[in-house]
């Protein structure tokens, strides 16, 4: 039986794009089956007391830079050169993650996924603007009016809110987490030791 990789997600992090399109090829090479969480990273800062890197490592000597670095070798390691660091940063994604749950069923989430971290990350999109998040949805063929209307139902935002505080209870307090079962890896840094856990290695 094929392991369930779990990816606790906000489209407001840019190491979530980052993890992405790595974490699709581990499932492709696997055969894990792949489900995505949209969680609102801004809640679960205040569930945890967690904050952006830049903002809580802004004192620390040398760190921030290095941060910097290592993000850029990741990029330069996955050919990733279409990413642009969005100027909005930190920004409010709750129209982007309650756009995800009004998915109806996890291909159309996870296809979701495969068009916003797009214009998030690559053409920097006004992520609270809904015509530019309708133009988004629109463009990739999905029914916008949907599932922006969807953004306003109540089960909706309950259901964005239970996601954030359930990936807290279980011990998440940033993006990208991953979860195999009750086993949980944070970071990109740690896609090669979730590979090796669904390859029955070492985890």
């Amino acid at each position: 039986m094929s392991k369930t990789v779990e990816f606790i997600l906000d489209l407001a992090a840019p190491n979530g794009y980052l993890a992405w399109y790595p974490l699709k090829d581990i499932v492709a090479r696997t055969g894990a089956e792949l489900l995505v969480t949209p969680v609102f990273l801004g809640g679960m800062h205040k569930l945890t007391g967690n904050a952006p890197p830049m903002m809580r490592d802004a004192d620390v000597k040398g760190k921030v830079p290095y941060a910097a670095l290592e993000f850029q070798r990741f990029l330069d390691r996955h050919a990733m050169t279409k990413f642009r660091m969005h100027p909005a940063l930190p920004f409010n994604s709750i129209l982007l993650q309650r756009v995800l749950v009004a998915a109806k069923d996890q291909p159309e989430m996870q296809a979701l996924v495969d068009a916003l971290q797009p214009a998030v990350w690559e053409r920097n999109i006004d992520c609270s603007d809904v015509e530019a998040v309708a133009g988004v949805l629109a463009e990739s063929g999905f029914d916008a009016q949907r599932l922006l209307g969807a953004t306003q139902d109540a089960d909706v935002k309950q259901r964005l809110v239970d996601n954030t505080s359930q990936a807290v209870e279980r011990g998440a307090f940033g993006i990208p987490t991953f979860f195999v079962g009750s086993e949980m890896w944070f970071g990109k840094e740690r896609l090669g030791q979730l590979e090796e856990y669904l390859t029955g290695g070492k985890p």
